[in-house]
């Protein structure tokens, strides 16, 4: 049982650090370099380029995901079952959900506003109806990322709580 419960912990750590560092670390750090070496189109670029990263990440998330639902339905089975476990379950399968979401709709529909773009997005007017579209749906998978943050920070602390 040690052993699963550290899988568990390893998964959600792996997971949850993953979207940390990209999301306070490669990302500012990605727009920023990009955007000091190329002004006119060094953000676009650095668009382009965390999304592949985040694109790629997401893909061991789903392998991440699948395993920790496995380990907690092992764990069940096995016994003794993990505090809560239903929750933990829903919130595991809420949480790939909203990668999927990410990387299967809104990274889509991002990516075609900006090929569709003459130019970066960001030089598109305030009320132009492309620029409020990417803002919206940058917007909304930035939330998503934080919503899955929080519930795997919580799914960590659930982990650490269980007493073997």
């Amino acid at each position: 049982m040690s052993l699963l419960r550290f899988v568990s912990f390893a998964a959600l750590a792996i997971w949850i650090g993953g979207l940390a560092v990209l999301g306070l670390v490669a990302a500012p750090a990605i727009f920023d370099a990009l955007g000091t070496h190329d002004p006119a189109t060094g953000r676009e670029l650095g668009g382009i380029v965390f999304g592949a990263v985040f694109g790629r990440f997401q893909r061991v998330v789903w392998v991440l995901g699948a395993l920790l639902l496995v380990v907690l339905g092992t764990r069940a089975a096995l016994g003794p079952r993990p505090r809560r476990l239903g929750l933990r379950m829903w919130t595991v399968a809420l949480m790939l959900a909203a990668g999927l979401v990410s990387t299967l709709v809104l990274a889509p529909r991002i990516e075609a506003i900006r090929a569709s773009t003459t130019g970066a997005v960001a030089n598109l007017a305030q009320t132009d109806p492309k620029r409020i579209t990417f803002g919206r749906l940058h917007g909304l998978s930035t939330a998503l990322m934080l919503g899955t943050l929080v519930a795997g920070l919580g799914l960590l602390w659930a982990e650490v709580k269980d007493t073997p």
